[in-house]
């Protein structure tokens, strides 16, 4: 090799103090008994370059790993689905010449799974955990999957990484537990010794990884994809899916609760919403840039690790999705549908990002695997809604029956009887001949623009509230109080100072533990302005999609009941009606009110704030139950709206509350409206009491 094509970049990952930090053992080999010189970075063409198909290792590494479990998917295996359309709102075909994205009103049929990554399909919908989201469009030129998460960066750059990753977060090989969590021993150990990891980290410390509802969570592409114009001329692009219904979380004491309460919590209030016709709604955004400009940036926009704050490029609203209809048969559909980040249609196409270019590989290999066969896009969830023709034939579950002797092209069998079949188009997915710096060496390396791990953590972090900060805090506590084994705290303490030194010594503290010399970044970190979109509380709340569950006793004042019900039918809000007992109450006017649930089985987790309609009577006698006990108390200590009737005033000694702008009298609708209003929004101050 010539001195100018010696890499310039260490194989070992950036900032981890190279093998010192890892136990020493037998030589890593392949399932061949090949030695491994790097298990850190696919083959690619430069350092910025395409990853290379002749890399065996990466191949068999992933290739074994979609293989390791059947049917189920071996990651995302718990989610919910429904159907819906996308529709553009404002086109650019100034940018790329995708069908979906040329005229305005223009609809596309669409199916969206939203899932946890980590926990079994048995698992519980509220852990602490990334989201998946993955939207199929059936568009006029075929099937585009735009499969992403609802945080929009990663925890590796490469994805010879992802199975070590999983790996770590899974159970633990030994002992099969714990499931669907992250605090335990193996995760934080990989973690702690990847600082690629530590802003994904942040992001799953944070509230994002305990959302409310699946209705009001952003979705992300992800990776840096490429636009291509009619003229052939391109630009850089993010996808981004905000929610109509806003942005919100749980706290993680309400989490747990909710997840003992119904499991299903989820996929249950997506289901109700759809049937009630408060449709999940997300308006598609895109974050479009050149080359240059991405040049001119202190991060690598094909770094997955990375963001592009939205202050530096806005998001430029390009349309909606509107899931209006949940599937007729849950397994035919949501657990059959295959998504493949190869879905691509013509205008849209594949930057070198090495994480996106070993998806490429991973999913279509992985669909094949569980859904037994290469057939598994005629199942008709997968099946494009245009038409489909090609030369491929045969195979396990073939369900189309083929006529004519030629399965080859080219051929030249025309005649009456026989014709030729499909040929290739102009029209046709073309790549794009889109420029990016590719060296011409094949190399294991790691760009050196990829390797400042700790600027980013930090923007996010000093983008929160207060508040958000200290649930950041609290969650490693949490976390790292699980692991036992004291070095990997120590190192992940090391690690988080480049962060931000007061986060580690919270942290510290929690812990009860003397905070260890920092680890040396390999790229000194910078400090970039704060973004206030990465803030959850920054943002104003929306509050149609919210839930009430209204605590009703018989004899209750029925006005105020009916005024109540009125005013969240017009603020878009659902209420159920809670009760002693599932058969409901008589009301003071002789209406028999039927309960949607009864009170033991419906706890105040599962609503965004309760309303107390009931007797003085009917209050002190259910006020001796331990479930109406729980039911508003837990409502208080979680920071809700909790409003109430002059007769509920025996229950309220409950909450030990001083009185403070979330507890409300209902003697009139416009109370009742003043509550409803409460629901998007904490009684933040209530936390400090």
């Amino acid at each position: 090799m010539s001195e100018q094509n010696k890499p310039t970049t260490s194989p070992i990952p950036q900032g981890t103090g190279g093998e010192t930090q890892q136990r020493g053992g037998k030589p890593l080999t392949t399932n061949h008994g090949v030695a491994i010189f790097d298990n850190q970075n696919s083959l690619t063409m430069g350092a910025r370059g395409p990853t290379l198909l002749e890399d065996f290792v990466l191949r068999e590494k992933i290739f074994h790993f979609d293989h390791e479990r059947i049917p189920e998917r071996i990651v995302h295996a718990r989610g919910t689905g429904a159907h819906g359309y996308f529709e553009c709102t404002h086109p650019i075909p100034e940018f790329t010449k995708a069908a979906l994205l040329q005229k305005k009103g223009a609809r596309v049929p669409v199916f969206c799974r939203l899932s946890t990554v980590a926990g079994s399909k048995g698992s519980k919908d509220t852990p602490r955990d990334v989201r998946g989201f993955a939207v199929k469009f059936y568009t006029e030129a075929g099937n585009w999957d735009l499969v992403g998460n609802n945080m929009p960066v990663f925890f590796i750059q490469d994805a010879m990484k992802f199975p070590d990753l999983v790996h770590a977060v899974k159970p633990e090989a030994d002992r099969g537990f714990p499931q669907a969590a992250s605090a335990h021993d193996t995760f934080w150990d990989f973690i702690s010794l990847m600082p690629e990891s530590t802003h994904m980290v942040l992001w799953l410390m944070s509230d994002r990884a305990l959302p409310r509802s699946l209705r009001m969570m952003e979705g992300f592409g992800v990776h840096t994809f490429v636009l291509e114009n009619a003229q052939g001329e391109t630009k850089l692009v993010k996808f981004h899916w905000k929610p109509t219904q806003g942005i919100q979380s749980t706290l993680w004491d309400e989490a747990v609760k909710i997840s003992g309460a119904d499991s299903d919590y989820h996929r249950r209030d997506m289901f109700e919403a759809i049937q009630a016709g408060h449709y999940p709604e997300w308006q598609l955004g895109v974050q479009i840039f050149d080359e240059e400009w991405a040049r001119q940036q202190p991060y690598d926009v094909l770094d997955a690790t990375k963001i592009i704050p939205e202050e530096d490029v806005p998001v430029q609203i390009v349309g909606r999705m509107v899931l209006d209809k949940y599937p007729d048969n849950f397994f035919a559909e949501t657990e059959q549908v295959a998504f493949l980040p190869t879905n691509i249609i013509p205008g849209i196409d594949f930057s070198n990002d090495p994480l996106l270019q070993g998806r490429l590989f991973s999913y279509l290999d992985t669909q094949k695997s569980r859904l037994g066969t290469t057939n598994f896009h005629q199942i008709p969830i997968n099946a494009p809604k245009c038409p489909m023709h090609n030369f491929q034939r045969d195979g396990m579950m073939q369900t189309h029956q083929f006529t004519g002797r030629a399965t080859y092209e080219p051929n030249s069998l025309a005649n009456v009887n026989e014709p030729t079949g499909p040929r290739a188009s102009e029209q046709g997915f073309q790549t794009v001949a889109h420029q990016e710096e590719v060296g011409t060496a094949k190399l294991r390396v790691r760009a050196e623009t990829f390797a400042d791990h700790f600027t980013q953590p930090r923007l996010f972090y000093q983008s929160q509230t207060v508040i958000e900060q200290t649930h950041i805090v609290e969650a490693f506590v949490f976390e790292l109080s699980k692991v036992q084994l004291n070095h990997v705290r120590l190192r992940m303490l090391g690690q988080l100072q480049n962060v931000d030194i007061e986060l580690a010594r919270r942290v510290a503290e929690g812990l009860g533990l003397d905070l260890p010399p920092p680890i040396a970044a390999a790229k000194e970190p910078i400090t970039m302005p704060p973004s206030d979109a990465l803030s959850i509380l920054k943002r104003a709340p929306v509050v149609a999609g919210r839930s009430l569950g209204m605590l009703v006793s018989n004899g209750a004042e029925a006005k105020l009941v009916y005024e109540l019900q009125d005013a969240a039918s017009q603020a878009g809000v659902m209420i159920k009606i809670i009760a002693e007992k599932v058969g409901g109450v008589t009301l003071n006017d002789g209406q028999h009110l039927p309960a949607d649930e009864k009170v033991a089985g419906a706890p105040s987790v599962l609503f965004d704030g309760i309303a107390l309609i009931l007797t003085e009577p009917e209050a002190k006698r259910l006020a001796k139950q331990s479930a109406v006990q729980d039911f508003v108390r837990d409502a208080f200590a979680h920071l809700k709206a909790i409003g109430y009737s002059s007769g509920a005033q025996p229950l309220l000694s409950l909450t030990q509350s001083r009185g403070d702008e979330f507890m409300i009298t209902l003697n009139s609708k416009a109370q009742g409206i003043a509550l409803i209003n409460k629901l998007a929004s904490r009684c933040w101050p209530r936390s400090s009491d």
